[in-house]
């Protein structure tokens, strides 16, 4: 890679995460810290407005932008990829969305590009075969989104019918079903819900604010913390 391209990749890596290491630049790109370390004082000393300092991390200050970037080839096709999995397990909101955006990154490629990208031969056949579950993903989302509380009638795996009221905290695919993890009133405890044993579900009015041993992040921490990783998707259920 030439030092020109190096310096453009580390400027571009930095700019897509909040803190950037010296060691993930250089695993990234293939050169040593030391490299990453004079690479930086470089674009420093040119004027880029990056942040912080050897053994801590870097970012990129605030109004700092670059001109409109221009995707290669295997990179307009990694996109069309992308969207074709995704359209097959998201709700018809996002994957119109995704649809669109696609668009609007396809019409700035010059033809040829366009052409290359939109014949890749990888297609995603529907995750949804049920249409009303594919609904209630688009509503269990936005309600993450909001922070509205859900009221969910569940069946679990028993077929057992109960009614619960949650915090919604997150929709998690798993390669066969989606879940939603939440916060369980009832049980006072996170429960994972499959979105296919979910009946109905009702938006209420009240929004929740995060507390303390409720929150995503508090979820994630046990799962990292006390379960082991071949336990890790199959719990929680209920």
């Amino acid at each position: 890679m030439r030092r020109a391209d190096r310096l453009f990749q580390i400027v571009q890596l930095i700019r897509g995460r909040r803190l950037t290491t010296a060691a993930f630049l250089a695993r990234r790109l293939e050169v040593s810290e030391r490299t990453v370390y004079r690479d930086v004082a470089d674009l420093q000393r040119q004027g880029v407005p990056i942040e912080g300092e050897a053994g801590i991390g870097y970012r990129l200050g605030a109004g700092f932008e670059l001109p409109p970037l221009m995707f290669t080839q295997d990179e307009a096709r990694a996109l069309v990829a992308a969207a074709r999995l995704a359209q097959s397990w998201l709700d018809a909101g996002m994957a119109t969305d995704v649809e669109g955006a696609l668009g609007k990154i396809l019409s700035v490629l010059p033809p040829a590009a366009r052409a290359w990208a939109e014949s890749l031969a990888l297609y995603a056949p529907p995750a949804f075969q049920d249409e009303a579950a594919r609904q209630r993903l688009q509503t269990l989302r936005e309600a993450v989104q909001s922070r509205h509380r859900l009221r969910l009638d569940y069946r679990d795996a028993q077929e057992a019918p109960s009614r619960r009221t949650v915090r919604p905290l997150g929709c998690f695919y798993w390669g066969k079903v989606w879940t939603l993890a939440a916060w369980c009133e009832l049980r006072g405890d996170f429960r994972s819900f499959r979105i296919d044993r979910i009946d109905a579900v009702q938006l209420m009015q009240e929004r929740f604010a995060d507390e303390p041993g409720k929150t995503l992040a508090d979820l994630l921490r046990r799962l990292r913390e006390h379960e082991p990783p071949s336990r890790r998707a199959g719990q929680l259920f209920n």
